[in-house]
């Protein structure tokens, strides 16, 4: 199982939308892949389940449901985390659904991280909560892949969510708010990474498993950019421009020569994908991802053209992102 967790402390850059994505295009590719939201807004849920399905889920009937059911008991200290299966979602692809009251257990996870320096049993089982869910949830379902969607923020929730991460992959918009955004979660990410395995080494439960904590950056997926002739218009260029630097010396913590000078040319940029504007209404009418849109669903003439380019950009891009990660790919 690789964990990746896609972050980015600003919203609004499609940050979501590319985990929902990605994670329909492992499955095609063959893997068995499980998409956890661990934003306690929910989207990526929504993105998957109509409200129907997920009213039925936000129930507190058994068995446990969301990531917040899974973890209730721990937080209400009545026990330890449930299992939790993921909700299947089509062949190779499952869910480990959101949930709203998951926020309420920002609290607690931000007490009990300066427990685990006491070498508190409780403080590293309310920590390692989401990696043991996540653990289980893969193992249940053989799965290849954990992409992780976490909330834009830098709070304690996103911290116990990224510590069970892997690697980090950063969606950007070509803005000043994502160039500021990365001066801001590139030392963060380094701090949490530090402090995690200061606390590692305090574990005083043998068998509890942990979570790694390595939050590895993968690269960065440029996302939203206006383009035309499959060129990005001159008011993003500026902004395009600073992003190698600014992502070498933030989040890398490089300041060996110059950086390239075009994301092009960046080998830390995965992916530099086009604003698909004219199909996602169509996908979200038909809850189904952009690149499968067919005739019936409104996709025809030049839309049909944009979601053969649209499958072709995602299966580029999911197949970079598992060469930077180290998945296998079937």
């Amino acid at each position: 199982m690789k964990t990746i967790a896609f972050f980015n402390n600003k919203g609004g850059v499609g940050k979501t939308s590319l985990v929902y994505h990605l994670a329909w295009m492992y499955a095609d590719l063959g893997a068995r892949v499980i998409a956890a939201d661990l934003d306690p807004q929910s989207n990526l849920t929504g993105m998957f389940l109509d409200e129907e399905g997920i009213g039925t889920l936000w129930t507190d009937e058994d068995p446990p449901g969301t990531i917040y059911e899974a973890i209730e008991p721990l937080l209400e200290g009545t026990g330890d985390i449930q299992t939790v299966s993921a909700q299947s979602i089509a062949p190779n692809l499952g869910l480990l659904p959101g949930d709203l009251r998951l926020s309420a257990s920002e609290g607690e996870l931000s007490s009990q991280w300066s427990g685990c320096l006491d070498r508190q049993q409780r403080a590293f089982r309310v920590i390692s909560a989401f990696w043991r869910v996540l653990e289980g949830a893969a193992l249940s379902q053989a799965a290849d892949i954990v992409l992780i969607d976490v909330g834009p923020n830098l709070g304690a929730i996103n911290r116990a969510a990224l510590i069970a991460a892997e690697h980090v992959v950063i969606p950007l918009a070509p803005d000043l708010y994502s160039i500021q955004g990365l001066k801001n979660l590139g030392p963060t990410l380094q701090q949490w990474r530090n402090e995690w395995r200061e606390r590692r080494d305090r574990n005083p439960i043998p068998a509890l498993s942990l979570p790694p904590g390595s939050m590895t950056p993968a690269g960065y997926v440029v996302l939203q950019h206006a383009v035309r002739l499959d060129r990005p218009v001159k008011a993003y260029d500026r902004w395009m421009e600073r992003i190698p630097e600014e992502y070498r010396q933030s989040v890398l913590h490089n300041n060996a020569g110059p950086a390239p000078a075009k994301v092009a040319d960046d080998p830390s940029c995965l992916s530099a994908l086009k604003h698909y504007r004219s199909l996602m209404p169509l996908a979200q009418e038909a809850r189904k991802p952009m690149f499968f849109l067919k005739a019936a669903d409104g996709a025809i003439g030049g839309h049909a053209q944009a979601a053969q380019d649209c499958y072709r950009d995602f299966r580029l891009l999911a197949r970079t992102i598992a060469d930077r990660c180290g998945v296998a790919l079937p």
